[in-house]
């Protein structure tokens, strides 16, 4: 399977919604789509993970890095993974549960949530 990422705009949040699987081949696409992002001045990212049906660990790689980057320049990342119990996307959920590194990231079950300021994180 391919890795397809659509880009668009949700108020001030850069949103990239990436379908597919994010493995050792598509994910230095991911980490392109978000340095492109922070180089066009986006600050606040929103990747929308919840059709990604396999996450490998340059996947996980990926979404460490593009933290880091937005921490870097005072940014803020958020991602999007179905809420706990949902079938489709929990991939990625388990798989960064697996490597203890969920705590690290603000998780949001669908782009409302995520997008909106009083909205709490999804606990880890």
């Amino acid at each position: 399977m391919t890795l397809k990422v659509v880009e668009h705009e949700r108020g001030e949040w850069a949103v990239l919604r990436v379908c597919g699987e994010m493995d050792l081949v598509t994910s230095p696409s991911v980490r392109q789509h978000v340095h492109e992002a922070v180089a066009d001045g986006r600050r606040s990212l929103v990747l929308d993970l919840a059709e990604v049906r396999f996450c490998d660990s340059s996947g996980v790689g990926v979404l460490i890095a593009a933290r880091r980057l937005m921490r870097s320049c005072q940014g803020r990342l958020r991602l999007i993974l179905p809420a706990q119990g949902a079938v489709d996307g929990s991939h990625v959920n388990r798989v960064l549960a697996a490597l203890g590194v969920r705590r690290l990231f603000e998780v949001y079950p669908d782009l409302d949530s995520a997008t909106e300021e009083s909205t709490d994180p999804l606990s880890a």
